[in-house]
C-alpha cells in the first residue's frame, strides 16, 4: 500500500496519517471496558517489574547514565528524573527479566515500552490519568498491530521487534496523551523511524542489550513526539515508503497493512494481551507447563532417556539453535532464551521465577544432564506466530513414552491470568525488590487513582 484515498475528504493519506487520525479521535470514556482492564493490569505489572529489577546490576548501570533532573519517577529510585531518563530506566527494568507482557502473533512486549513512555511525560507535564489511559491504549494497540504487518520478518533481519516497533508506537502513545492533532502525530511517527533500533546479537552471549531495548524504544518514541510538538517534521510515508520502516527492518517480506489498519478503533487487539506466568522468553512458556506436568505425573529426571519437542520453525534460531549452546547456557540471562534450560528447570524445580535464572542455577549438573537429553524437530504445521504451543515427547528407560501437549500459552488470550494473579505477581515482585507491604500498597493506591482518571503522582514509588 502506497497511499489510500479517503473519499469523504477527497484527499490522500499515508499509513502514519491514518494512525494520527485514530489517535486524535480517541476520547475519554470511549475505551471498551476490556481494554481499560488490560491497561489497568499493565500499570501494575510494569510497576512491579520495575521494583523487582531495581537493585540489579544492569539497572544500576542504567542509573549512572542519567544526566538531568525532572519531575518523572524512576520507579524504586530516589529523586526526580528527566522524562527521557525515566523512560529509559523504567522500560529497561520492566523488560529486563523477560517477565513482562507479550502479544501472541507478534511477539512484542508493548507494556514495557508504552507504559514507561506515557508515565514519564505524564509526570513531567502533570497530565491526568485519563490522558495516561488513552495514551497507553493507543500505543499498545498500534505496537501490537504493527507487529502483524510482516510476521517473523523483523526477527529474520536480526532486529528485535519490541525495539524497532516500540519507537513509533511510543511516539503515538505520547502524542495521544498530549492530545496532538493528526498531523503532529504523523510527524512523530515519521521522526521515530529514524530513532528506531535494536539488534538481537545478545543471543550469542546473554549480555544486556535486549534488556535495554524496551527502555530505548520508550525514550526514542518520547523524543520523537516532543520533536514533533516543537515543529520538527518526519516523512509521511515512513512506514510504507520505498526507503521506509518495513523495507529497512523487514526486507524479506512485503508488508500487509490490513492487520494494522482494518477495524482500527473499533476492534481492539489490546484486550488479548498476554501476561507471563514465568520469567523467561515468551515461546518457552508452554514448554515449561509441559515439563511441570510431566514431572507431576511421577517421572523422575533419571528415568528420562530423551525428550523431543515439536516446535515452530520461526522459534528455532532464538530459542533452540545452536542446540549445543542452548543445552549449556553461559549464564542465567541466556537461560531465559534456551528452551532446553527452561524445560529442565521447570521439570526439576516446578517453577520458573527469578530464582531459576541465576548464574549459579544454570550450572547445576542435574539440569545440565537433563538439558543434554532435550532436542527438537520442526513441525511444519505449527501455528507460530499466531499461537504459542508446547510439546514434549519423553522416552523413558523402561521403554515407555510420555507425550504432553499445550495448545496455547497460559496467560494469553486462550487462558488469561485472572486479575487476582496479576495483582499477586505485582506484590511478589515488589517484595523481591525489597519493598515492604506499606509501600507496595501505597503505590498500588496511586496506580488505582491514575487508572480512575486522577493526576499521576508516583512520589510514593521513589526511594
Amino acid at each position: 500500500m502506497a497511499r489510500r484515498h479517503i473519499q469523504t475528504k477527497g484527499i490522500y493519506v499515508t499509513v502514519s496519517e491514518d494512525l494520527g487520525c485514530f489517535a486524535a479521535g480517541l476520547k475519554s470514556g470511549g475505551l471498551p471496558a476490556p481494554v481499560q482492564a488490560t491497561i489497568h493490569n499493565l500499570l501494575f505489572d510494569v510497576a512491579g517489574l520495575c521494583v523487582a529489577a531495581r537493585n540489579s546490576d544492569y539497572i544500576q548501570a542504567s542509573m549512572k547514565s542519567a544526566l538531568t533532573e525532572g519531575r518523572a519517577t524512576a520507579i524504586g529510585h530516589a529523586g526526580g528524573f528527566s522524562p527521557y531518563d525515566a523512560a529509559l530506566i523504567n522500560g529497561t527494568a520492566a523488560h529486563g527479566e523477560d517477565y513482562d507482557d507479550t502479544f501472541e502473533g507478534g511477539p512484542v512486549h508493548a507494556g514495557a515500552v508504552i507504559v514507561p513512555a506515557v508515565l514519564a511525560i505524564a509526570e513531567q507535564r502533570r497530565l491526568s490519568g485519563e490522558a495516561v489511559m488513552l495514551g497507553i491504549a493507543a500505543g499498545v494497540e498500534i505496537m501490537c498491530r504493527m507487529s502483524l504487518v510482516t510476521p517473523q520478518a523483523i526477527h529474520k533481519a536480526c532486529f528485535h521487534p519490541t525495539a524497532v516497533i516500540g519507537a513509533p508506537a511510543a511516539a503515538v502513545a505520547v502524542a495521544t496523551a498530549l492530545n496532538f492533532d493528526p498531523a503532529q502525530t504523523a510527524n512523530a511517527i515519521g521522526i521515530s523511524g529514524s530513532l528506531a533500533s535494536g539488534i538481537i546479537e545478545y543471543l550469542a552471549d546473554g549480555t544486556w542489550t535486549k534488556r535495554l531495548h524496551a527502555g530505548a524504544a520508550a525514550q526514542s518514541g518520547l523524543r520523537a513526539a516532543l520533536l514533533a510538538e516543537g515543529g520538527f517534521t518526519g516523512p509521511a510515508t515512513v512506514l510504507e515508503g520505498e526507503h521506509g520502516f518495513y523495507r529497512a527492518f523487514a526486507p524479506s517480506r512485503k508488508p500487509d497493512f490490513a492487520p494494522l489498519l482494518d477495524g482500527l478503533g473499533k476492534t481492539w487487539v489490546t484486550e488479548t494481551l498476554a501476561f507471563k506466568p514465568y520469567a523467561c522468553g515468551t515461546m518457552t512458556q508452554p514448554f515449561i507447563d509441559c515439563a511441570i506436568q510431566l514431572a507431576a505425573s511421577g517421572v523422575r529426571a533419571d528415568d528420562i532417556v530423551s525428550m523431543e519437542c515439536e516446535v515452530g520453525e520461526g522459534t528455532v534460531h532464538r530459542l533452540w539453535a545452536p542446540l549445543a549452546l542452548k543445552q549449556s547456557p553461559p549464564n542465567g540471562y541466556a537461560g531465559k532464551f534456551s528452551t532446553p534450560y527452561c524445560i529442565a528447570v521447570g521439570f526439576v524445580d516446578g517453577r520458573a521465577g527469578f530464582g531459576q535464572f541465576t548464574d549459579e542455577r544454570v550450572k547445576d549438573p542435574v539440569l545440565r544432564a537433563l538439558m543434554a537429553k532435550i532436542s527438537y524437530v520442526i513441525d511444519p504445521g505449527n501455528p507460530y506466530p499466531k499461537n504459542f504451543t508446547g510439546h514434549i515427547r519423553a522416552v523413558l528407560k523402561d521403554g515407555s513414552v510420555r507425550e504432553i501437549r499445550k495448545a496455547h500459552m497460559r496467560g494469553g488470550a486462550h487462558e488469561p491470568l485472572p486479575e487476582s494473579e496479576i495483582r499477586s505477581k505485582y506484590h511478589d515482585n515488589a517484595a523481591f525488590g525489597g519493598w515492604d507491604k506499606a509501600r507496595t500498597e501505597n503505590v498500588a493506591a496511586a496506580l488505582e487513582n491514575a487508572a480512575r482518571g486522577a493526576a499521576v503522582n508516583l512520589n510514593s514509588a521513589r526511594g
